[in-house]
């Protein structure tokens, strides 16, 4: 790596960072600049988790600092989920090549269309009798999660949302304490088993990491949505041009 791939990569980093403050799907935009720079995509895939990894626990504390943590249900959420992770990510390692760059092509279309048409999610009120609903659901649901976030990680925010969202009822807020906590384990567990067959790009994922500490960070103290049209439109260009590489040069 060069340094100014190292820039390109901090870059990258920061504006993933601050998309994942603002909607979530930060990896969308990492996945493509690593891949374009030349990274073959099961390699991309398990760097990438390098760097939720570090925002994983960087946004834990904030969280915990402002005492919102609900230690006890993001713990047994997150335990279900490490079967599904042990199993999708030796099904990542093992899906290279050509097929592995269709299904990474075929779930970033899925997600661009999801997102272009979905409704925006609305955030409940908050208060104290806002108690989960259909528990073991969502915990027999969490395997699935797990699977997916081992298997390709991209857009597992989304997937987390939508369940502890809608199936489970809580509050946005708490969706997001939950949702934080959750990647973590199923993160560091997927990244060991990448790190020990594909194999990882640790200086790449740590200028990755960093960039994304620093975009959450100005994500969440700024909060400005003038430029969320502009990012949006660098956001899908991205996205395009990560699926024209994969489905087209690999």
């Amino acid at each position: 790596m060069t340094y100014s791939q190292d820039l390109i990569l901090l870059l990258a980093g920061i504006a993933a960072g601050y998309i994942n403050v603002l909607a979530g799907g930060g990896s969308m935009l990492t996945m493509p600049v690593m891949v374009l720079m030349g990274l073959p995509a099961p390699v991309a895939n398990g760097t990438n988790r390098i760097a939720i990894l570090a925002q994983s626990i960087t946004s834990v504390a904030v969280f915990w600092r402002k005492g919102l943590s609900e230690f006890k249900l993001s713990i047994s959420l997150a335990l279900c989920t490490l079967p599904g992770a042990w199993l999708g990510a030796h099904s990542g390692v093992k899906l290279e090549g050509v097929w592995f760059n269709r299904l990474l092509a075929l779930v970033m279309l899925i997600i661009m269309f999801v997102m272009m048409f979905e409704r925006r999610l609305v955030s409940n009120d908050i208060t104290k009798d806002n108690q989960p609903q259909r528990i073991w659901l969502t915990h027999g649901l969490m395997l699935v999660v797990g699977f997916y976030g081992g298997l390709l990680q991209v857009g597992v925010g989304f997937l987390i949302m939508a369940i502890l969202h809608r199936v489970m009822g809580l509050d946005l807020i708490r969706v997001n304490v939950h949702k934080v906590f959750l990647v973590f384990p199923f993160t560091v567990l997927s990244l060991v088993i990448f790190a020990t067959n594909t194999g990882v790009l640790w200086r790449t994922g740590i200028f990755l990491a960093v960039g994304m500490g620093v975009g959450g960070w100005l994500g969440a103290h700024m909060m400005i949505r003038k430029g969320e049209r502009l990012i949006k439109i660098a956001f899908n260009l991205a996205l395009l041009a990560l699926i024209v590489k994969l489905l087209f040069f690999s």
